[in-house]
């Protein structure tokens, strides 16, 4: 019914977690290689006797497409080997697979991505397409590939009930593997052939922002922005909030307030109004500022752990204590909990 595709190079430490969690979920595990020199070949050999080479040739999609051809079944779980399932609802997913009227539906999983900020890990949620029928979609992209319709048609995305957790950018792991270098050479690469492709130039910006580039980072995002960008597809939210937060990290404050024109269309996404609440404070723009913030409290959810409660509450409490208004800055540290530096500056003000 569904088989699992992967290609690997070097993921010794981390195939044989990712395979015995996913493995009692689907029927069918390929595995492509693309030049391993550890023992990941025969780690995934304990799992399943399809595991083939693949000669690399700068080209993820093609990769992907190769190991997509070599599944005996049609529905097609992609996933990485420093991707580990925590959560498959079978009997949903299985409805959703069997259901002929999803056959050009693409399923979205959630991804919960362990990322190194401010000296600690946080946790990122987020939705990536990842369960597809291969009668009607392939893969597209040297790098930071993505599904595609073999007909070249726009096609339906829906959630499907897999979670996984994702360690794979964590700073430990990218210093480790070189990722973001291996990534910015590649697409460079991708831009000279495709000068006009927004995409390419978001995920550059992306890759420098995660360097801590912020300046040149900015500079691919600004690129993206000149064209014509649909603010449906997955990547174009992401893009507005990296280059908000590029834009103060480079600390041009004045400049970032151009967030404000992405309102209306991200106006349900608490990820967005924190990142206005933090636009707005260092605009000097305190009342704003408080309100885009408590804006963020009436969510359940939002992508970036603690938007919702204690990151919020936190910063209405900088905002007061930097106003002068002791009590109120207290009240506010008080709501985050178990916050630490809530809980520091809670201390510091009693004190």
């Amino acid at each position: 019914m569904i088989t699992l595709c992967m290609i690997v190079k070097n993921e010794g430490e981390n195939i044989k977690e990712c395979l015995s969690k996913v493995v009692v979920f689907v029927d069918e595990l390929i595995v492509v290689d693309t030049g391993s020199t550890d023992d990941t070949k025969s780690i995934a050999l304990e799992f399943t006797n399809k595991v083939y080479d693949y000669d690399w040739c700068n080209d993820f999609a093609a990769a992907r497409n190769f190991s997509i051809s070599k599944s005996t079944n049609d529905w097609i779980l992609v996933l990485d080997a420093d991707e580990y399932v925590s959560e498959f609802v079978q009997e949903k997913v299985y409805n959703f697979v069997n259901d002929k009227s999803n056959e050009r539906v693409v399923g979205r999983i959630e991804r919960i991505n362990l990322l190194e900020a401010g000296g600690a890990n946080k946790k990122c949620t987020e939705r990536i397409s990842r369960l597809f029928n291969k009668k009607y979609f392939q893969y597209e992209g040297t790098i930071h590939e993505q599904i595609v319709g073999k007909d070249d048609k726009v096609h339906n995305t829906v959630s499907v009930d897999i979670t996984i957790d994702h360690a794979g950018y964590t700073k430990e792991v990218i210093n480790k593997t070189n990722k973001l270098k291996r990534n910015m050479d590649m697409l460079t690469k991708a831009i000279e052939d495709k000068p006009n492709d927004p995409y390419l130039y978001f995920q550059l910006g992306k890759t420098y922002y995660m360097l801590k580039d912020y300046f040149i980072s900015c500079s691919y995002f600004e690129k993206a922005l000149i064209f014509q960008l649909d603010s449906r597809l997955e990547y174009v939210e992401d893009l507005i909030e990296t280059y908000g937060y590029a834009l103060i990290n480079s600390e041009r404050y004045s400049d970032a307030m151009r967030i404000e024109n992405y309102v209306d269309i991200y106006r349900n996404s608490a990820d967005f109004h924190f990142l206005l609440g933090l636009i707005y404070m260092n605009n000097a723009k305190f009342s704003q500022a408080v309100e885009s913030f408590l804006e963020c409290t009436k969510f359940s959810h939002s992508k970036v752990e603690g938007i919702t409660t204690y990151s919020s509450y936190y910063n209405i409490g900088v905002i007061y204590d930097v106003l002068g208004f002791r009590e109120k800055a207290i009240e506010y540290y008080s709501m985050c909990g178990e916050y630490e530096p809530a809980r520091n500056r809670i201390k510091a003000r009693l004190n």
